[in-house]
């Protein structure tokens, strides 16, 4: 009956044992890997994760481990993430990272020039490694066409957002709608605009039709054609 006990004694020691072993570099790439595709999730795509190397040799053992993204950590291309043991010892480690994104994105088929208008022949889908273009890069035509732009583009260039100047939503010489907006209260009134604004841009208005022509305002446009003014 002595051999069996013996027996038993020591499996129970292998396995409290077991439960301190220093992590492979196997395991904390796995887990920086996970962390890596949880960054990615908010971009579309095939994501593709190649994380290491790693060498683990000194770092000493660990009950549980876990990762973390660093401050600013880039969700593309070659960042870092953290792995760090949090039960059983005090250590943390930068584990090196490639997150490729294969999407679809647009890029130009001709030379276009400045101010000109984006059309269905001037662009297509390409596909591509999004951690490799140009930050703002379009993913989807829809964004593109009828958009006038900023600057000439040779053919075969990845179009961006800051490229493309926004559509107007006030128009020079319309009827816009002006709020006046301040704490607790709204006063709406009806003025005719001075100059074209998209969302986001400064848009004037001339209010009234008095001798002098009217009172004139400024404010911000906004995404249903109306002017802000703030207090």
């Amino acid at each position: 009956m002595l051999f069996p006990l013996r027996l038993f004694l020591l499996c129970l020691g292998l396995i409290s044992a077991g439960s301190t072993l220093a992590l492979s570099d196997t395991q904390i790439i796995a887990l920086a890997e996970q962390q890596a595709r949880r960054l990615a999730a908010q971009h579309g795509g095939d994501i593709r994760i190649k994380a290491g190397p790693v060498d683990s040799s000194r770092l000493p053992a660990c009950q549980q481990a876990e990762a973390y993204s660093l401050p600013n950590s880039r969700s593309l291309g070659r960042t870092h993430v953290g792995v760090r043991c949090v039960a059983g010892s005090d250590w943390s480690i930068l584990v090196p990272v490639q997150i490729a994104i294969l999407s679809t994105y647009v890029e130009t088929l001709r030379s276009l020039q400045a101010g000109s208008t984006v059309q269905a022949d001037d662009v297509h889908l390409n596909t591509g490694d999004l951690g490799s273009l140009p930050s703002g890069t379009l993913l989807r035509l829809e964004d593109a066409l009828g958009k006038t732009l900023r600057s000439s583009l040779g053919a075969g260039q990845a179009l961006r957002h800051h490229q493309l100047l926004a559509t107007p939503v006030i128009r020079q010489g319309q009827s816009v709608q002006v709020v006046f907006q301040g704490n607790g209260f709204a006063i709406r009134g009806e003025g005719k605009a001075l100059n074209d604004a998209a969302p986001g841009d400064t848009a004037r208005a001339r209010m009234g039709t008095g001798r002098t022509g009217g009172r004139t305002v400024a404010g911000i446009a906004q995404e249903d054609g109306s002017i802000l003014l703030s207090n």
